[in-house]
């Protein structure tokens, strides 16, 4: 550790051995706070590699809400319906809950590759529900009826949504276990990719079909795009 005075600064330099940067950092801190009293004045910053990583994850927040509120105005041009639009958004961002806890049971922080996986999950998800809801609209407008709709279109649909979740976890499994030559630079994307295909299932065979009934259980008639 190198110590250097710059006016009124002190600079404290270090490198990290064998442990990740923000494990590294919460450690440092939890120590400052409990064992260093700093006089009136003072005050503690950390830069480096930390900082970079800090504005790297502002950036990425800033696209992943960019990247929500474009694919909810493209459902919206799509479907010209408020709720429908509301709904694929609300089952493509609850879709992120399955990467948050991927993430946090296997102990993984918040990096660029994990977010990087957030925000792939989203467009996912979302592009599977569109695909289901069209096929729900296609059938409603030839028969008449929401709840034959909805059967029609989540068994049209369940066979491509298994095979895309099934096949993306098993090419990602090696990834997100560490294995091969750098994985582990990878293995962040790859647990948030991997959770989130496992909450995106039930929330599309399951969530969405659900709320679909409930929208329109009282419809015999829709307005549909081609």
């Amino acid at each position: 550790m190198k110590r250097e005075d710059l006016k009124s600064d002190i600079v404290l330099e270090a490198r990290l051995n064998g442990k990740e940067l923000g494990t590294a950092i919460n450690e440092i801190q939890a120590q400052i706070k409990s064992d260093v009293q700093l006089p009136v004045g003072y005050s503690i910053s950390y830069g480096g590699q930390y900082s970079e990583q800090q504005q790297s994850f502002k950036e990425l927040m800033f696209i992943l809400i960019s990247a929500t509120l474009l694919v909810f105005l493209i459902i919206l041009f799509l479907y010209k319906d408020f709720k429908i639009s509301i709904l694929l958004i609300f089952i493509s961002v609850l879709g992120m809950s399955g990467s948050l806890w991927a993430l946090f049971i296997t102990g993984t922080p918040l990096n660029v590759g994990s977010y990087t996986g957030i925000i792939m999950i989203v467009g996912i998800i979302a592009e599977n529900a569109i695909f289901t809801v069209q096929q729900f609209f296609w059938e409603l407008r030839k028969t008449g009826s929401a709840e034959h709709a909805i059967n029609f279109a989540i068994s049209t649909r369940i066979r491509p949504k298994l095979m895309t979740a099934i096949s993306a976890i098993l090419a990602l499994t090696p990834l997100a276990l560490g294995i091969g030559l750098g994985a582990q630079m990878q293995q962040p994307l790859a647990i948030a990719v991997i959770g989130g295909f496992v909450m995106a299932i039930p929330m599309l065979l399951f969530v969405l079909p659900a709320f679909l009934k409930l929208i329109y259980k009282n419809h015999s008639t829709v307005k549909t795009t081609d």
